[in-house]
């Protein structure tokens, strides 16, 4: 029962993980990357479609994305949809393709960033908390039940405090690597 839990929490543990490391992928760095259009969604044809999914995108001398959809009549709806993802950057078309140029980034904006980084890391340490609290709930419900010993009950506790200082680690360990990438010039 405890082993349940510990698993089940650990899944959801993960599952914060990844949607930090998502909310990472949309902090941009001074660097172009294919990912960082990830978030945009295009009205195909009166369906809302992924742009990765409508064009090929692909990164061009390191601080330029160039989108070549697969469909030319679709460029200026791609344009219109990056414009409103609000994702700070200006489409440029030249006929059969979109550039999109990534400006150098200031040093007030890499502090901005950083900031908007650590406030994601903590948003996801506050998920892994609640999930650890979730989870000796569940085991005090099971202790109240009279289904596991006290020290059963104890033992789960201490599983599911290191499993969270793991997970917690590994966030902050994102933290900082998104925080190296932000201030490496």
């Amino acid at each position: 029962m405890i082993e349940e839990i510990r698993q089940d929490a650990e899944e959801r543990m993960k599952k914060s993980l990844a949607a930090l490391e998502v909310a990472f992928a949309r902090i941009r760095t001074g660097r172009a990357h294919p990912s960082f259009l990830d978030s945009v969604n295009v009205d195909y044809y009166g369906n809302i479609t992924a742009l990765r999914q409508m064009a090929n995108v692909n990164v061009e001398e390191g601080r330029s994305l160039v989108i070549v959809p697969w469909e030319r009549s679709m460029i200026p709806v791609i344009e219109k949809a990056i414009l409103k993802s609000d994702l700070g950057v200006n489409p440029s078309s030249s006929g059969e393709s979109i550039r999109i140029s990534m400006p150098p980034l200031t040093e007030e904006n890499r502090r901005d960033l950083a900031k908007i980084a650590r406030s994601e890391a903590e948003n996801a340490r506050i998920s892994i908390r609640n999930i650890r609290r979730d989870a000796n709930n569940d085991v005090k419900d099971f202790l109240k039940e009279k289904e596991i010993s006290e020290d059963e009950a104890r033992r789960g506790e201490d599983q599911i405090q290191k499993l969270t200082d793991e997970m917690i680690k590994q966030a902050d360990k994102l933290l900082a690597g998104k925080e190296n990438d932000l201030m490496a010039l």
